[in-house]
């Protein structure tokens, strides 16, 4: 699978009580059928409230940002997903 897309995704959650790893796992299982997870980060923003941004490598002739973005909704504690940056390598 060649990768030749640089997707930078910014997951909120639904409050300061869910499980962040919990939510980054289910992101790296989910990504793992359209490529890979470069790297996931949880960011502190405030009160408590985290952030998790992933940078997934994809590629381009095969999609798939929208049905990360979906699937990644649907995850238990997850409020929100906005693509902030997508680029070709």
């Amino acid at each position: 699978m060649d990768l030749n897309v640089a997707a930078t995704v910014k997951v909120m959650p639904t409050g300061t009580d869910v499980d962040y790893k919990s939510i980054q796992k289910g992101i790296e299982d989910i990504v793992k059928k359209y490529g890979k997870v470069h790297s996931i980060e949880i960011k502190p923003l405030a009160f408590g409230l985290k952030s998790i941004e992933a940078v997934f490598l994809l590629n381009d002739g095969q999609g798939g940002i929208e049905e990360i973005e979906a699937a990644v909704s649907k995850l238990k504690g997850v409020g929100s997903i906005e693509t902030l940056d997508v680029n070709r390598l």
